[in-house]
């Protein structure tokens, strides 16, 4: 077929790449995303990262606060897709809009569907410990991430991936896949769509700031997994020797089943040059890079400059 009228649906950065990918592969007629938020200090009202992408790029841009009512979808219909391309929009697409386009809408997911179905796939895998995570292309259908998978690439999670790294790795990795998809698509070959299986479907619920605190009567490997995991954001928190900091780099010590410290949760096992370690649950928690109040990222030694009666060695 030609190249294809492509509708596209996205707002934050994870969704650019996949923008550029349609831009590459057909006729981009339409990028809608998420209206104008206020952002930074001054509260100013700044355009998402796809909005400044489709900008870039002299695309209509759409901002409708909702998909529902019968103009928003009459617009749609005006534009007259053959696809609908959808990112990380966030908002929730009607039966009637997923009908409008000719070859219905597609989604890149950022998870190896059915697990981590959901607002958060990518914290939630480093946080489940799981060794591999990926992109799914998926035909979308009106359940949550339901519909079934066209393709997919996996991606190992290493043992440094934190949510930042991860999020462009899959980010770049979706656009690629998407971009194949969209290829096949226009030389006229037929992608088979896999159903999902309920078995092992999993829900990546949205983070929230009140599972950033570090709770030391859990596993270290647990908590080091939830450093990882929210960073950048919302940045795992904690209470050293009294004091609220955020922790942005740390290592698990001794873990495993019945790995304790002498001392209770919570308590500083030693601290010195080579970081501050914390008793947890099992194991010992190494912090090596953290944050005080209104202070910049400093490591563990610099930290202990400053707090020196916490030194051990």
């Amino acid at each position: 077929m030609q190249r294809p009228k492509l509708v596209f649906a996205g707002t934050p950065d994870f969704a650019v790449p996949g923008l550029r990918a349609c831009i590459d592969a057909g006729e981009v007629v339409a990028v809608y995303t998420q209206p104008d938020r206020p952002a930074g200090r001054g509260r100013k009202l700044t355009p998402s990262p796809v909005k400044q992408a489709a900008m870039a790029a002299r695309i209509p841009v759409e901002q409708p606060d909702s998909l529902k009512s019968a103009a928003a979808q009459q617009r749609l219909r005006d534009y007259a897709p053959d696809l609908m391309v959808v990112i990380a929009y966030g908002l929730i697409l009607p039966r009637k809009v997923l009908a409008i386009p000719r070859l219905g809408c597609w989604n890149v997911h950022a998870s190896l569907l059915p697990r981590w179905r959901g607002a958060a796939p990518i914290q939630r895998a480093i946080l489940a410990g799981d060794a591999e995570t990926g992109v799914c292309l998926m035909q979308m259908e009106a359940g949550l991430d339901t519909g079934p998978v066209l393709l997919s690439q996996t991606t190992p999670i290493r043992a440094d991936d934190t949510g930042g790294t991860l999020h462009d790795r899959l980010a770049e990795i979706g656009a690629r896949v998407l971009a194949d998809g969209l290829r096949r698509v226009i030389a006229g070959e037929s992608i088979h769509a896999t159903p999902q299986s309920e078995t092992g479907a999993t829900y990546a619920s949205k983070l929230d700031k009140a599972e950033a605190k570090l709770d030391f009567s859990r596993p270290a490997i647990e908590l080091e997994r939830k450093v990882r995991a929210f960073d950048p954001w919302p940045v795992a928190e904690a209470e050293v020797a009294g004091e609220r900091v955020r922790v942005w780099r740390a290592e698990p010590r001794g873990s495993g089943p019945g790995a304790r410290s002498a001392q209770k949760p919570g308590e500083i096992v030693a601290a010195g040059k080579h970081g501050i370690d914390i008793a947890c649950g099992e194991g010992v928690l190494r912090i090596l890079k953290l944050q005080r109040a209104g202070g910049r990222v400093i490591d563990a030694a610099d930290y202990l400059n400053a707090r020196p009666e916490l030194r051990t060695a």
